[in-house]
């Protein structure tokens, strides 16, 4: 019973580390659209560099293992575009009119009614943004935390620097949902809920694996599933955080920012080999 404690507090504690990202919200300035674009920036290139070095590569070797190399490389690829194709069809679903590709440049509206109906599309853009982050990285905490409360039980002296590594990546993460939901309304109360909420996912994904899956999972579903959010993230981030960065902000902060979060990101991985 201590074992088990053990393990979903670790869970816990790893998960909601996002929330310490997400009191980036109640420092921000609310104009800095500067700020904004870097910020954005920066979550996209966590989100990218993690989907690609760490995930992709994992789903991969663990499909590898269970089907062959050419069929495990060949279910990876599948599941990442799956993921992909996921994101793409819920994006069409959504209404072009809060599409954040329909945004406009405010500053060159002389009507001051269309100026404040445009700065409600682009704040329901951002706010829609901050909604599918969180869907993202709840998704991609899920397994996560299936997997830190799995090691946990089996060997503490392992699981605690895999907690300590999740729980740098889900600050920047946190940043991710915090940002877009916080400018986009202003409130400092709503941006840390949907980040916390975000971040639930990780003790919610270890209770699930707990009473229900435990006597179902394998590496293979784990590979599949992992692919997949590979996919999602890497969509989420060209598709909704990049082209939103841009938006607000010159094109370069946008890269710089991108480019901070891929070393940030692979900073972290780095400590904890």
């Amino acid at each position: 019973m201590n074992n088990i404690l053990f393990a979903f507090s670790l869970t816990l504690l790893a998960g909601l580390s996002t929330g310490i990202g997400s009191g980036i919200a109640f420092f921000a300035k609310k104009t800095n659209t500067r700020f904004l674009s870097v910020s954005l920036g920066f979550s996209a290139g966590v989100m990218i560099y993690v989907s690609m070095i760490e995930i992709f590569p994992e789903a991969r070797n663990t499909l590898a293992r269970e089907l062959g190399l050419k069929a495990g490389s060949w279910a990876t690829v599948i599941a990442f575009f799956g993921g992909v194709l996921l994101m793409a069809l819920i994006d069409k679903w959504v209404p072009s009119e809060e599409n954040p590709h329909s945004m406009y440049k405010i500053e060159e509206i002389d009507d001051p009614d269309k100026i404040e109906d445009l700065q409600s599309q682009a704040n329901s853009s951002l706010l829609r943004t901050g909604k599918f982050t969180a869907l993202a990285v709840g998704i991609h905490n899920f397994p996560e935390g299936l997997a830190t409360f799995i090691a946990a039980l089996q060997d503490p002296s392992i699981a605690i620097p895999i907690a300590v590594a999740i729980a740098i990546h889900n600050i920047p993460e946190g940043i991710a949902v915090s940002v877009p939901v916080y400018y986009a309304t202003g409130d400092k109360k709503k941006a840390f809920i949907y980040s916390f909420m975000s971040g639930l996912s990780e003790p919610i994904g270890a209770l699930v694996g707990y009473l229900i899956l435990m006597p179902f999972i394998n590496d293979f579903i784990f590979g599949i599933v992992f692919a997949g959010i590979a996919g999602i993230m890497v969509y989420i981030s060209l598709d909704e955080l990049l082209p939103t960065a841009q938006e607000y902000g010159e094109h370069h902060l946008s890269i710089y920012g991108l480019i901070g979060g891929m070393g940030v990101m692979a900073l972290s991985l780095l400590l904890f080999l």
